[in-house]
């Protein structure tokens, strides 16, 4: 009920300190609500608000904190966090005929989403850079008590908890597709437990640096703001690449700006030979999880043009991978 949320967000402006003539614009609906606040005298901030049932607030202020903690040990360039008029980071809202919502307002960054139409080799070589330094700072940073947030593992993903939903239930999925989907989940499955756990590959990750996720200023792909934690959670530290092609899997620049994303990873942490043959699999667990998204998000801003083909694309992808994996 889109009328409602905008609603719903004009009304609980009040809870922070923005100039009253303050103004909504929707950027867009994917897990939450991304709200564009606008005053006329030239204050722009960003306003989340929490899809209710996702996230605790516990989980919620875990993301805050982390992100805090990164940008305060200057590791990754994250949006500034606006506390409401009582000085809590996380405010909560309800209106009539709707279920109490979290949010959480940002600083506004400048900059733009970059294009996948452009050559990406250079931005991947310095979000593998990023993605090293986060997962050092992971390593010896100590989880605060209380510390909350979901694990990207098999059963968050396959198993019992199924955080975005069965990818079974998405549509268009023929028999024959299913059973190499299947084929491609029991692959999957096998290969991350044998790789195991161990905190040199699985800590806390960004789980979601994709394109829609990078604010990259001018033409200097090193000027990269990595925004939108909410998906942060406990996963293998090579899942990070899988979530940067989130959505252009099938893309031809994917080997390029795998290779481009692991030179600047080992450039600031080493991987083993072992981390390096995961790097396929954790791109079919994070395509299969998105299949599961596409059937679970109808109303996302992106589904309704991803749903015709997605099914057939990742059946393809799995494919690939299975032969890969068999040698032949």
């Amino acid at each position: 009920d889109r009328p409602a949320l905008y609603q719903l967000a004009k009304d609980a402006l009040r809870l922070w300190p923005v100039p009253q003539d303050a103004t909504l614009e929707l950027i867009n609906i994917s897990e939450n609500a991304t709200f564009l606040v606008s005053a006329s005298d030239g204050t722009k901030t960003i306003l989340r608000v929490h899809r209710p049932g996702y996230h605790t607030q516990q989980t919620i202020a875990a993301e805050l904190t982390w992100m805090q903690a990164l940008s305060t040990a200057d590791v990754i360039k994250t949006p500034a966090i606006i506390d409401g008029c009582d000085g809590a980071r996380i405010q909560r809202h309800q209106i009539s005929g709707q279920p109490p919502h979290d949010m959480v307002m940002f600083a506004f960054v400048e900059g733009q989403e970059p294009d996948q139409s452009q050559s990406l080799e250079s931005l991947f070589h310095h979000l593998g850079g990023l993605a090293a330094r986060l997962h050092q700072h992971v390593m010896s940073w100590p989880l605060p008590a209380g510390f909350t947030r979901p694990d990207w593992d098999i059963d968050g993903i396959y198993g019992r908890i199924k955080r975005w939903g069965d990818w079974r239930q998405a549509p268009y999925l023929t028999t024959s597709m299913h059973t190499i989907l299947e084929e491609a989940e029991a692959q999957v499955s096998r290969a991350l437990l044998a790789y195991g756990k161990t905190s040199d590959r699985y800590g806390l990750i960004h789980a979601d640096m994709r394109l829609a996720n990078l604010l990259v200023k001018g033409n200097d792909m090193r000027r990269v703001h990595v925004i939108d934690f909410d998906d942060c959670g406990f996963g293998w530290f090579m899942y990070d690449f899988a979530a940067g092609i989130s959505f252009i899997e099938d893309d031809p620049q994917v080997p390029h700006l795998k290779s481009a994303w692991l030179a600047g990873y080992q450039e600031i942490r080493p991987l083993s030979a072992e981390d390096l043959m995961m790097v396929d699999t954790m791109i079919m667990l994070r395509r299969m999880l998105l299949l599961a998204w596409v059937g679970s998000h109808k109303d996302a801003d992106i589904v309704a043009e991803l749903e015709p083909d997605f099914g057939r694309v990742t059946a393809m992808l799995a494919e690939r991978y299975l032969k890969a994996q068999n040698g032949s």
